[in-house]
């Protein structure tokens, strides 16, 4: 099972990524050839979602170790351009477990040849992109599982086909139920400032045929009061210890609705995104992101020139809020220091 489209690829020197920032209005694919290139698309968010930000950051290692001509300097380049790519996007946790295994490799192949180098840099990248193919279709069945034969289910920001190297971490449950002859209607949230919702997870849905309604951020906790919300499902680019989940900014807000309201709220985390060495979601280092997301709509004003801003990229949930959380070899259930740590357990001896 694959997606209508391809979010990310790598060729012969070549990354290619579809433009994240001019979806719905036009599909573009870019064509990057340097690390630098590579470490603004992340930063500017062409490529965005906690796996495909991973995916990225190793093709771009790869790109670096093609222009790392010098065998005496190799080690110093590839350090470097690990530190910029590191320097993207601080939040999602992936970016850090991709850069970590392409670096393993770096050190190992330090004494070879270039093209020996280059070899196995693109085979560890190749094998991430293909790992996370695997890990979203895992993810849909635990998670398909988990829903009933017939519901409306909240979504937040895109966890998307366009957020991995396959069909998504919360979508693919859409994806994965839809398979499976369930019928699950969606509601997504728009996702304020840079409307990851509307323009994201709806174009990728209604593309695949999956049954959504668009709904502004201010409707979510409403509706889901009203009973028109069966269940919340919503991804991570950082999930701790202890269970606290960094998501998208305004995740919180629907994860209080929905426990007010006693509906279940799951979070799709891929192992990747579950980092054990911070024990609680208050360590987490929050984005903030260029006040003109918020002072204008894609450039077009709508608010005061000048008027201060504050704008974080993502916020934190607390584990008591999350019913369950959703990863390629299971779904955890509270309480999250017992049942996180077998589940990365096993990724680790893969």
């Amino acid at each position: 099972m694959k997606a209508s489209f391809t979010t990310i690829g790598y060729a012969e020197g070549v990354v290619s990524m579809l433009d994240q920032t001019l979806l719905p209005a036009e599909e573009v694919v870019h064509h990057y050839t340097t690390v630098e290139e590579v470490a603004e698309a992340i930063r500017s968010m062409v490529i965005r979602g906690a796996p495909a930000i991973g995916i990225a950051a190793a093709f771009g290692m790869v790109l670096a170790a093609r222009d790392a001509k010098d065998d005496s300097q190799f080690s110093a380049d590839m350090e470097k351009a690990s530190t910029l790519l590191a320097g993207t996007r601080p939040t999602a946790v992936n970016l850090f477990w991709a850069l970590d295994r392409m670096n393993r490799v770096v050190t190992d192949v330090c004494d070879k040849t270039s093209e020996e180098r280059l070899l196995l840099l693109e085979k560890e990248a190749n094998g991430i992109l293909e790992e996370d193919e695997w890990v979203c279709f895992k993810i849909g069945e635990y998670g398909a599982e988990l829903m009933p034969e017939e519901a409306t289910v909240m979504t937040h920001c895109n966890a998307g086909a366009l957020a991995t190297g396959g069909l998504g971490t919360a979508l693919s449950v859409f994806r994965v139920a839809k398979g499976q002859g369930k019928v699950l209607r969606v509601i997504s949230n728009e996702t304020r400032p840079f409307l990851q919702g509307a323009r994201l997870t709806t174009w990728e849905l209604m593309r695949d045929g999956i049954d959504v309604t668009l709904v502004a951020d201010n409707a979510a906790a409403s509706l889901i009061r009203r009973g028109k919300v069966d269940a919340v499902i919503v991804g991570t680019d950082r999930t701790v210890a202890n269970g606290d989940v960094a998501n998208k900014i305004g995740t919180y807000g629907v994860a209080l609705a929905a426990h007010e309201s006693g509906i279940p709220f799951y979070v799709a985390a891929p192992t990747s995104t579950i980092d054990l060495s911070i024990q609680h979601g208050d360590e987490i280092e929050i984005e903030e992101r260029d006040g003109a997301e918020v002072r204008t709509v894609f450039g077009v004003p709508t608010a005061p020139e000048g008027v201060k801003v504050m704008n974080p990229a993502f916020d934190v949930t607390p584990a008591k809020l999350v019913t369950g959380i959703i990863t390629e070899y299971g779904v955890a259930r509270p309480p999250y220091e017992q049942s996180l740590p077998p589940l990365v357990a096993q990724s680790e001896k893969k």
